[in-house]
């Protein structure tokens, strides 16, 4: 059974850094572009980060760019999300999603394009 499983999530005060990480159960991330997205309350669900099964292509949204950097690790099969200088308007509940039969080098963070999605991990970002 296929399953990705989020960890890393908390309470930070703004400024600070959280990484969290992707672990993939049941199968191999390598073969799927991975994308980060995450869902404010009250907002709708939006891509975060997502990087190619390749890992040489990466797309960020504007409001994270300079901020969050993804990456994966095939040894781990994981895939982390490196979240710095948080500020509170980056408190979501963060989700990692793989897309089967992915391009090599696609990285879009379409969320219709995603079909296997983990259960998700709090970042709540205060003073």
């Amino acid at each position: 059974q296929l399953q990705l499983v989020e960890s890393g999530g908390g309470l930070v005060q703004p400024g600070g850094s959280l990484r969290l990480s992707c672990a993939a159960s049941g199968f191999t991330l390598d073969y799927y572009a991975i994308g980060w997205f995450r869902q404010a309350p009250g907002k709708e669900r939006e891509g975060v980060a997502c990087i190619s099964r390749s890992g040489g292509s990466t797309n960020y949204a504007d409001s994270v760019k300079g901020r969050f950097t993804i990456s994966r690790d095939s040894a781990q099969n994981t895939v982390y999300l490196q979240m710095n200088s948080l500020k509170p308007e980056d408190t979501a509940i963060y989700y990692c999603a793989a897309k089967g039969a992915a391009p090599l080098f696609f990285s879009l963070c379409t969320l219709n394009d995603y079909n296997y999605w983990g259960q998700g991990t709090q970042v709540a970002v205060s003073s």
